[in-house]
C-alpha cells in the first residue's frame, strides 16, 4: 500500500510554528520563503491584510521553477487591537510598549490563508480568527520577556507555545490560528480546489 503523499505541499513561510503544525497534522511540507516585503503592503482593515499577505507570499512562491506541480500554502498573521493592525513589533522598545498596551486586554488574531494549486492555476484564500485574553504580566516580567528575543520575531509580539504562555489567559478560537494557521480553514481551502487534505498525508 502506497502511503505517500498525492501532491506535493509547499509552505511559503519561514515559521517553524507553523511548519510544526503541518507536521502534527499528518503532512510533510517542503518550504519554500517567500521574501516577501511585508512592510510594502497595506489593506483597508487587519483581516484583510492578513489575507493579502498570504496571498503575496504564495503568490511569490508559486512562480519559482521548484514550486511547479505543487499545492502552495501561503499564511501571515496579525493582532488586531483597537482596529489597527500589528504585525512584528520593530525593536525591543516596541515590543515592550506593545505589551503594556496588550496585558489585561483582548485582542483579534488574524491568520491570512492562500493556497494556490500550480498545476491548475486555481487558488483559493481566507482569514482565520481567534480572540487572545491577555493577563496583567507585571513591567519587570514584560522586560524579561522582551529581553529573550522572542516577541521580536512573531506577530503581536508573543506566541502562545513559547515563553508568553503564562501571560495568556485564554483563547477563543482554533489554536492553530493563534499560532499562524489554522489547520480546520487549510482542509477548506483544499476542498474548494478539489483536494483532499488525507490524500496529502505522509
Amino acid at each position: 500500500m502506497d502511503l505517500s503523499p498525492s501532491r506535493r505541499l509547499v509552505l511559503a513561510s519561514q515559521s517553524p510554528a507553523r511548519l510544526g503544525l503541518l507536521r502534527q497534522a499528518g503532512f510533510a511540507p517542503e518550504v519554500i520563503v517567500s521574501g516577501v516585503d511585508e512592510d510594502a503592503i497595506s489593506a483597508d482593515s487587519p483581516a484583510e491584510l492578513a489575507r493579502v499577505l498570504a496571498e503575496a507570499k504564495a503568490d511569490a512562491v508559486s512562480v519559482r521553477a521548484e514550486a511547479a506541480g505543487a499545492l502552495v500554502v501561503g499564511c501571515d498573521s496579525v493582532l488586531e487591537l483597537d482596529g489597527q493592525a500589528y504585525g512584528k513589533p520593530a525593536d525591543a522598545e516596541d515590543a515592550t510598549a506593545r505589551w503594556k498596551a496588550m496585558r489585561g486586554r483582548a485582542g483579534i488574531l488574524r491568520s491570512g490563508h492562500c493556497v494556490i494549486d500550480t498545476a491548475s492555476g486555481r487558488r483559493a484564500s481566507a482569514t482565520a480568527s481567534a480572540t487572545v485574553r491577555f493577563g496583567e504580566p507585571t513591567d519587570d516580567e514584560i522586560a524579561a520577556y522582551v529581553a529573550t528575543g522572542e516577541p521580536l520575531r512573531v506577530a503581536g509580539a508573543f506566541t502562545i507555545d513559547g515563553r508568553a504562555a503564562p501571560f495568556v489567559d485564554s483563547i477563543d478560537g482554533n489554536h492553530g490560528t493563534v499560532l499562524g494557521l489554522s489547520v480546520p480553514l487549510l482542509r477548506q481551502l483544499l476542498a474548494s480546489l478539489d483536494v483532499r487534505v488525507t490524500d496529502l498525508w505522509a
